[in-house]
């Protein structure tokens, strides 16, 4: 499975030292340049960026479709951007990206999308984790997530935790 993200999901996983998941459940993953300089700019101890450069299973590759990058540039960020272009040069199976414009603009080139929160439900629908609401409870406490109440029951009532 050829899998892409964008920044938000591998730096909020290794905040609450939970990156491992992506590895268990896709392998490999694929990081443009941007989402790589992304994750560096908000290096700390907390986001854990030298972590994630160590992991050999997140593996950054180069985009060779700039114009695109630079169309995508009037609705998104570069990190985003580059992520859905590397995802279509790729042809990845799954890009993994949360903002909802992103989202968006990935699905109308025919991506397919799922964000960290249905990450959260796979691992936890392939027996990876026993809970996710601890997983929800630090990503909102420790790394600054951002769900509405609405969606976080949603989440449990998913994973059978509600």
């Amino acid at each position: 499975m050829i899998v892409v993200s964008n920044t938000s999901p591998i730096m909020n996983l290794a905040i609450i030292g939970q990156l491992n998941l992506l590895n268990r459940l896709y392998g490999k993953v694929f990081i443009p340049e941007a989402v790589l300089h992304e994750l560096s700019i908000v290096d700390s101890e907390e986001s854990g960026f030298m972590k994630i450069q160590s992991h050999l299973w997140i593996e950054k590759r180069f985009i060779t479709n700039p114009s695109l990058v630079d169309a995508l540039l009037f609705d998104l960020d570069v990190g985003e951007a580059e992520a859905i272009v590397l995802a279509k040069e790729v042809k990845a199976d799954l890009l993994l990206i949360d903002e909802h414009r992103g989202r968006k603009i990935a699905s109308r080139l025919g991506l397919k999308v799922i964000g960290l929160l249905g990450v959260l439900v796979e691992v936890k629908h392939r027996g990876f984790v026993n809970r996710v609401k601890h997983i929800l409870d630090e990503l909102i406490e420790k790394a600054g997530f951002w769900i509405s109440s609405q969606l976080y029951k949603r989440v449990l009532y998913e994973t059978g935790e509600s």
